[in-house]
């Protein structure tokens, strides 16, 4: 598509009004004649607006008047006109005509990698993985191998479940499914233990099925076998079953963090700059000195790559440099407010982690203070279920 209209500009094209009641036949011949025409449009049954080549245009005159039809140039489109308009100006159309070479040979190129997760959800180094199947910006379409690409990435990561690619004009989508990293199914009829999913006190342990391997008060750690997946007879041999069963411990969660009484905080002042960087592929050029008049400040970066229709990208970027001048501000803190602080923030941590608040049954904060800060151990104690199975390789 982006071929076709390149080589319409470069040939030059019109667009016309043509006015007559017999505009359908108009239509008709043209199309007998091999005339080519397009974007048209019809009005009020006796006007036609349409596009057509210069070279055509010139056998208008007697289609016009076989249908007894006027015919009046409404636009001028592409190179000649432009040409004959700047034909003063050399310089410009030579410009123009290295522009135009120079997108035609760019558009067999990638410009643009743009990576699609499904659900917005995070893969890690997964440009890194992209790059060196293949997957780059300044590449050769011709020299991509999406069969192969999509192979590599799938033999090499597993948290990939499925990938798409799709290359239109000088930009290259790549569709990714995360991998559902839910846990192996058991069926009721295979030998399984049941395994501690965290670390705690056993409260209380019901073994249905199979041998209970602790009892309550005992002090268990993730990954231990609670009620194992066998049972012995007083006159039979051991013999594998599927274990169930419920296991409730007393687990806690801690974490812990250093909150300063005195510190140097960085406060904007509302004041920002901004500045502008073009690229060229890997090329860059700076359009501005010295980085900042600021002497203390933040950058946020900001790139777009140029392109001129949907899918079309252009080697050219342009890359936009914010920064925000800041300034130094002593901030002091009473121990209790260090401390609400260090509270607030590591509950609010801790509460994500737990599923269900209701399980929760106690809460302990212990403040260690020091010269300049005091450290603030936050501990959540609940009353969780934290058997799962685990299955028996026989």
């Amino acid at each position: 598509m982006y071929i076709k209209l390149l080589f319409r500009l470069l040939l030059g094209y019109v667009r016309i009004e043509v006015e007559g009641y017999y505009v359908e036949r108009f239509i008709n011949i043209c199309t007998n004649n091999k005339i080519l025409i397009w974007n048209l449009k019809r009005e009020k049954g006796v006007k036609l607006y349409l596009n057509i080549g210069i070279n055509d245009f010139k056998n208008l005159s007697e289609v016009a008047r076989k249908t007894n039809c006027k015919v009046r140039i409404l636009k001028k489109r592409g190179i000649p006109f432009l040409l004959n308009r700047y034909k003063k100006r050399k310089i410009f159309a030579i410009f123009l005509i290295i522009m135009l070479c120079a997108i035609y040979i760019s558009s067999k190129y990638v410009w643009n990698v743009e990576i699609l997760v499904k659900d917005n959800l995070n893969i890690e180094n997964i440009s890194e993985d992209l790059e060196s199947a293949g997957i780059t910006k300044g590449i050769l379409k011709s020299k991509i191998d999406t069969d192969k690409v999509i192979n590599e990435l799938r033999l090499k990561r597993d948290d990939i479940a499925w990938v798409g690619i799709d290359l239109k004009g000088t930009n290259i989508k790549v569709n990714i499914v995360k991998a559902d990293n839910s846990p192996d199914i058991i069926n009721n009829s295979d030998y399984c233990n049941i395994i501690a999913t965290k670390a705690g006190i056993i409260t209380k342990i019901t073994a249905q099925n199979g041998t209970a391997l602790v009892k309550v008060g005992d002090t268990i750690q993730k990954g231990d076998i609670l009620i194992a997946g066998y049972m012995e007879g007083k006159y039979t041999d051991t013999r594998y079953v599927h274990s169930l069963g419920e296991v409730q411990a007393k687990v806690w969660y801690e974490k812990t963090k250093e909150v300063k009484l005195k510190e140097e905080i960085h406060k904007e002042t509302g004041k920002k700059e901004n500045k502008y960087e073009i690229g060229f592929n890997n090329w860059k050029i700076k359009l501005y000195g010295k980085l900042s008049k600021f002497e203390l400040y933040e950058t946020s970066i900001e790139e777009n790559n140029i392109k001129i229709f949907k899918d079309f990208y252009l080697p050219i970027s342009i890359k936009k440099l914010t920064n925000k001048e800041q300034v130094l501000e002593n901030k002091e803190l009473s121990l209790k407010e260090a401390t609400d602080i260090g509270v607030g923030e590591l509950s609010k941590q801790i509460e994500s982690e737990i599923v269900n608040k209701e399980s929760i049954i106690g809460k302990k904060v212990k403040t260690v203070e020091k010269e300049n800060s005091v450290i603030v151990t936050v501990t959540y104690e609940a009353m969780e279920s934290i058997g799962e199975k685990q299955k028996i390789n026989i």
